[in-house]
């Protein structure tokens, strides 16, 4: 029986925004928390919404800030953020099956909406025989709303806001991984490339800084699905 043809379609960004909706929950205290701490470092509203609508990267936009100064050292900034977000040219990848059946535009287009957790849930979905390219990127532009919400009030209103952890919200995002992972599970043949890059990037936390712990176990756990493969 031939396979089915990829699509990209209405549906399928409907489907992948509805997918992600229930970690908006997180994406949205996580952006008041970058919104206010932008702030405090002194950058405008203007300021603080251009990077969440550029740059697009949580985690990167938290280093960022954390490393802001004025004068800004570009530099350390651009360093630091290729290596915390190089792991997407990996993660990327692993999405061709449905990149090969679109438009380069459309491909490329998804890929800058592309969080890691829109992509968990995109792998889910292809894996699951999903066959709709347009899924990462109604996925992406979901978050992509919300986020950008939540560094709009953290910059107006972070300051009135009490602790987001009183309340468990900094946990969601870990729970969705979690959640996805069960998912993403497809028996023992997986559990050595999981377990290689849970090692690694563990001791690379432990005893180097910044954040190359995230690629080089990334990096680790891709090796050693590899070399499963090729055995």
């Amino acid at each position: 029986m031939p396979q089915e043809e990829i699509r990209f379609s209405r549906a399928g960004m409907r489907a992948g925004a509805l997918k992600v909706m229930p970690l908006a929950a997180a994406a949205v205290p996580f952006g008041i928390i970058y919104g206010f701490l932008a702030g405090q470092k002194g950058m405008s509203l203007v300021e603080v919404m251009l990077m969440s609508l550029t740059v697009f990267a949580g985690a990167a936009q938290l280093l960022a800030v954390e490393l802001w100064a004025q004068p800004a050292p570009v530099g350390l900034l651009v360093v630091s953020v290729l290596i915390l977000n190089i792991r997407h040219v990996l993660m990327g990848t692993t999405l061709q099956p449905w990149f090969r059946g679109v438009a380069p535009w459309r491909a490329y287009g998804s890929v800058f909406f592309m969080t890691d957790e829109s992509w968990g849930a995109s792998i889910a979905d292809m894996r699951a025989g999903g066959r709709d390219a347009a899924f990462l990127l109604g996925a992406g532009l979901c978050l992509y709303v919300w986020w950008a919400l939540g560094g709009l009030l953290g910059r107006l209103f972070g300051d009135r806001l009490p602790p987001l952890a009183d309340y468990g919200l900094d946990f969601l995002t870990t729970a969705f991984f979690v959640a996805l992972l069960a998912g993403l599970w497809r028996g023992r043949n997986d559990l050595m490339p999981w377990l290689v890059s849970g090692v690694v990037a563990t001791v690379m936390a432990r005893y180097t800084s910044g954040t190359w712990y995230i690629l080089v176990g990334a990096l680790a756990g891709s090796l050693a699905g590899a070399l499963r493969r090729a055995d």
